[in-house]
């Protein structure tokens, strides 16, 4: 199968500093970027890349503020989501390529389009929405509500159900039965995925979305000479009756209904292929943070790390934790199961020797002696990290978030009373704090494990 890996580069700001931006990548063909719909990351594409791969050197980067990319600094509008998008193609050395994008996605790209033509040779796009005044002002006032985490998490509870609902009206705040959509699910996997992605953008989703929202829909004009654009919808997907609105179009630009996301994809896939191919180029990345390869026989997948490479130390995180900011002359990983590094291929091991044949694995790759290893939790493994699975109601926001704050308080959390009382930092119980240990927890889906295997060193 495909190994999609995953890399940091930075792209040079105007005033000396420098944006981070996630990308995942996948394939050895001429490169090809995907960028996804808001509030989404580029996670969502990974199915796509896996069977493209075959044909491209699929790049997909997580748009700016949304999964592991930093937002633009200032307030921002379409044309400068189109510029950054430009920018990271200059940090990345990608010549003019093929793109494709989905929804919101495409929305950013037919602006970069407009704006650097001589940048692409040629877009094919997912669903195009063409708005009349009076949808936008409805999205306006209530599709992009303020998202701030709240002390006892009932930010939580609207946004599981913010998620779940879209599926079943359009907008999802208009619960009315006009406004039914005929895919309408209860998928907890894909609401729970969309809960995360939010998650990780916080507020900065109403500037990626809000941006897309307010962009302006300006087709070229027929006699526009630019690189062909393919626009198509599917059955079910509500921007297809959008392809009527989208008028006359430049020569090179056509826009097709088809019947299943597998028709669309295929329509799109033959397009791209039909398009000029740059050369094939190593996307840069940076060199203080990234993903590296482990296979120990026992894990086999992507670790996550941060810090200096040359470093002769290296940092573990504690059970249900995930690497924080790292000290100078030291380098950070988030173990299997934890944070952004990939998980055990089965049930995560209970017994030390499997976990410390990643940590040499990866303290080998960057010849590290020095292993610092984290303290072992106080209390029942089982009862520290119970079992957080999604369900449908989205209760596993809500106890992973009562754990974070609870274990501020005592020692164990589980075991509430005199004798387990800390003292406590009043900063730690804020809500932008605990909103990020809460992202922590639920990542950290080996929490348990690794708590019982440190028990048996």
């Amino acid at each position: 199968m495909t190994r999609i890996t995953r890399h940091y580069v930075d792209v040079p700001l105007p005033d000396g500093q420098r944006r981070r931006v996630h990308y995942r990548m996948a394939g050895s063909g001429p490169p090809l970027l995907m960028i996804h719909q808001s509030p989404r990351n580029s996670g969502e594409y990974a199915p796509l890349m896996e069977r493209w791969a075959d044909h491209f050197t699929c790049i997909a980067p997580d748009t700016p503020g949304f999964g592991q990319s930093d937002p633009l600094p200032d307030i921002a509008d379409i044309n400068d989501f189109a510029d950054a998008l430009v920018d990271l193609m200059d940090a990345l050395g990608l010549p003019a390529c093929p793109a494709y994008g989905f929804h919101s996605g495409g929305i950013i790209l037919v602006t970069a389009l407009k704006r650097y033509p001589e940048r692409f040779t040629g877009l094919a796009i997912g669903g195009y929405a063409i708005w009349t005044p009076q949808e936008m002002a409805v999205f306006g006032q209530s599709y992009l509500p303020p998202f701030q985490p709240s002390a006892y998490g009932e930010h939580l509870v609207w946004l599981w159900n913010r998620i779940l609902e879209q599926s079943w009206f359009f907008p999802w705040f208009d619960v009315r039965d006009a406004a039914r959509l005929p895919g309408a699910h209860a998928d907890v996997a894909r609401v729970d995925m969309a809960v995360r992605e939010m998650l990780d953008a916080g507020d900065a989703y109403r500037a990626g979305y809000g941006a897309v929202l307010r962009a302006a829909r300006d087709i070229p004009p027929p006699d526009a000479a630019t690189p062909p654009v393919l626009i198509s919808a599917y059955d079910g997907d509500p921007l297809q009756t959008h392809i009527d609105r989208l008028g006359d179009m430049p020569a090179l630009w056509r826009a097709q209904k088809c019947a299943t996301p597998a028709d669309h994809q295929a329509l799109s896939l033959d397009f791209l292929r039909a398009l000029l191919q740059a050369a094939v180029v190593t996307p840069a990345q940076t060199a203080d943070a990234g993903f590296v390869g482990i296979d120990t026989g026992d894990f086999c997948g992507l670790i996550h790390w941060r810090g200096d490479p040359g470093a002769g130390v290296l940092r573990l995180h504690a059970p249900g934790e995930e690497l924080a900011a790292v000290p100078p002359g030291a380098l950070a990983i988030d173990l299997p199961g934890h944070g952004l590094s990939d998980g055990w291929a089965g049930a995560a091991p209970t017994l030390w020797a499997p976990w410390q044949k990643v940590i040499d694995a990866v303290a080998g790759h960057f010849g590290i002696g020095d292993i610092r290893l984290p303290d072992t939790p106080k209390g029942d493994p089982a009862l520290l990290f119970p079992d957080l699975s999604p369900d449908r109601y989205g209760t596993h926001l809500i106890r992973a978030w009562q754990i974070v704050r609870a274990r501020h308080f005592f020692v164990p959390h589980h075991a509430v009373g005199a004798a387990q009382a800390i003292a406590f930092d009043p900063v730690h119980i804020t809500p932008d704090y605990l909103a990020r240990e809460h992202r922590a927890l639920l990542r950290a889906t080996a929490a348990r494990a690794l708590c019982e295997a440190l028990n048996t060193r």
